[in-house]
């Protein structure tokens, strides 16, 4: 069973990918004030939200391997799919990284080189004290070191995946081999997905530091990761394809959202709940800036990725019914974008950032590039894979 990437769809895609284009732009020439520092501070936005949920379906992949799960084989096409946007999603950050070494930006301002020059009037000592940490040499050399592991284990998972469809189920060669890269992937993956939050994330905001920041960053990937898994699926039913996935596995996939929204949530207010009660002005900082000039955003975030999947999808049912978890998936979508958003735009922009044309235009763009490159990879092969020794078990799966 082989999905057909249509004509028509393409063109959708292309138009979503204009209008991004034509919101860069226009945001270039038009902006105003603080126009080329907005538009950066946008495409990153995107470009990480994006390059999150390419990097959390690879992590799932090696997640179901390493624990012997059955139920997820069905999926495994959409996991490939998915992650196949990693190559693209390093180059625009590639992009975004080298406009501030080369001080196109100042999302970074840690680059400055005045800061750490105890002659200069712009010396900060704090930022100076990180040094050994945030320097250019080594922070390059760790960023193409995340970006290099990530797509040379997504290559080698598809890879093997593809190999193992000329085998017979009873064959397991290639599933030991994919356990063993997955059990070696998982331990990268726990230590790089920290640091390259601190990396790429947490230097924007480069005198505060939290010790949770990694796992908060790595939760809202997971989550949106999830639930374009759950919206891709519900798409490709849609066209008939996909007939294998029952009633069941799509309510292990809303079990996913509605438990790692709970994860989501959880550390979001252990970050905010500690820090606050401590009051400590250098600690506070952060939230503080938030909620005093994006306070609906900020509040807004939290209602959102928490207060509706914990109402809308704690039933059966509800996770089961194709149109409502469309819905609510669409709205935890976004709401996680907005995540993203409240990660980088104060520090960025501080209170000059906001939500318009720009950051709206340029996340359509990047929807446009990212639903291109996975439907165009779901389209080479068939959706259900063949060999795998828990074929079976997956497609008979069943949630009484």
């Amino acid at each position: 069973m082989e999905y057909v990437f249509s004509d028509k769809t393409k063109r959708l895609t292309f138009i979503l990918m204009g209008v991004g284009l034509l919101s860069i732009l226009l945001g270039f020439f038009l902006g105003g004030d603080h126009a080329s520092q907005r538009v950066w501070t946008s495409i990153l936005i995107s470009g990480f939200f994006f390059f999150g949920i390419a990097l959390a379906s690879t992590f799932f992949l090696a997640l179901q391997y390493a624990a012997e799960a059955g139920w997820a084989v069905v999926f495994k096409r959409i996991f490939e799919g998915i992650s196949a946007y990693l190559p693209v999603a390093a180059i625009t950050l590639i992009l975004v990284f080298l406009a501030g070494t080369f001080h196109l930006h100042h999302i970074y301002h840690w680059m400055d080189p005045q800061l750490y020059d105890p002659a200069s009037e712009h010396y900060d000592a704090i930022i100076a004290h990180k040094e050994p940490f945030l320097n250019l040499p080594f922070w390059w050399i760790r960023t193409l070191a995340y970006l290099g592991i990530y797509i040379w284990f997504t290559r080698l998972f598809r890879k093997r995946s593809l190999e193992e469809d000329g085998l017979e189920p009873t064959n397991r060669s290639f599933f030991v081999k994919n356990q063993t890269l997955a059990a070696i992937f998982l331990v990268l993956f726990g230590y790089t997905s920290t640091t390259f939050s601190w990396d790429w994330i947490m230097s924007i905001d480069t005198h505060w530091f939290s010790t949770i920041f990694g796992w908060y960053i790595f939760s809202g990937m997971w989550i949106s990761g999830l639930v374009m898994m759950s919206l891709l699926v519900i798409y490709l039913k849609s066209k008939g394809l996909m007939d294998f996935v029952n009633d069941s596995h799509m309510q292990d996939l809303g079990k996913w959202v509605f438990g790692v929204s709970f994860l989501w949530t959880y550390l979001f207010f252990c970050q905010f709940m500690l820090y606050w009660y401590s009051d400590i002005p250098e600690e506070i900082i952060y939230f503080k800036a938030r909620i005093d000039d994006y306070t609906w955003v900020f509040w807004g975030t939290f209602i959102i990725n928490f207060i509706f999947p914990m109402l809308l999808l704690m039933s059966k049912d509800a996770k089961r019914n194709a149109g409502f978890m469309t819905f609510v998936g669409c709205i935890i979508f976004f709401g996680h974008w907005l995540d993203v958003f409240m990660f980088v735009t104060p520090g960025a922009m501080k209170d000059h950032g906001h939500i318009g044309l720009v950051e709206i235009g340029t996340f359509l763009g990047f929807l446009g590039l990212f639903l291109f490159v996975v439907l165009n990879a779901l389209s080479k092969r068939s959706l259900l894979v063949k060999g795998h020794p828990y074929l079976q078990e997956s497609l008979h799966h069943h949630i009484n």
